[in-house]
């Protein structure tokens, strides 16, 4: 359990009031056929040398992800695809999401992208972003 101050994640926040008043909509109106986005839970944090990126991917195939970087951003993208058998019982409850996804994260530094590990285990997607050498500060003699 952490302990201490938690920065204020205006995202994370805006993300679980949408889950909740999905919740609520399934809620009030169980049975409707209401297509939910699949958008995987991220966790990004830095330390000297690099940044690295977790996404939660439950029920993902390795071979249906993929990751690239592009202008200082980080895209995931990736399809959950349904399991689906012949339907001859009746479902009483349906809440696992479906389909493709798309994550796109701002780096919060430069990084070598010829470097950049990624390795997909129990569920668990963990990129590892190499930062690049940022020039210091030089002091330059007037002559």
């Amino acid at each position: 359990m952490r302990r201490g101050l938690m920065l204020w994640s205006p995202f994370a926040e805006l993300e679980r009031i949408r889950r909740e008043f999905d919740r609520l909509l399934e809620e009030l109106f169980p049975g409707e056929d209401t297509e939910r986005a699949f958008a995987p839970a991220v966790e990004m944090y830095e330390t000297d040398k690099e940044i690295v990126v977790k996404a939660e991917l439950p029920g993902v195939k390795k071979e249906n992800i993929e990751v690239s970087i592009k202008d200082n951003m980080l895209h995931i993208r990736g399809e959950k695809k349904e399991e689906r058998e012949e339907k001859t019982e009746t479902v009483h409850r349906l809440e696992r999401v479906y389909g493709k996804f798309e994550r796109v994260l701002s780096l919060p530094a430069e990084v070598k992208t010829d470097e950049v590990k990624a390795e997909f285990k129990d569920g668990v997607l963990e990129i590892r972003l190499p930062k690049a050498e940022v020039s210091k500060e030089k002091k330059i003699e007037i002559k």
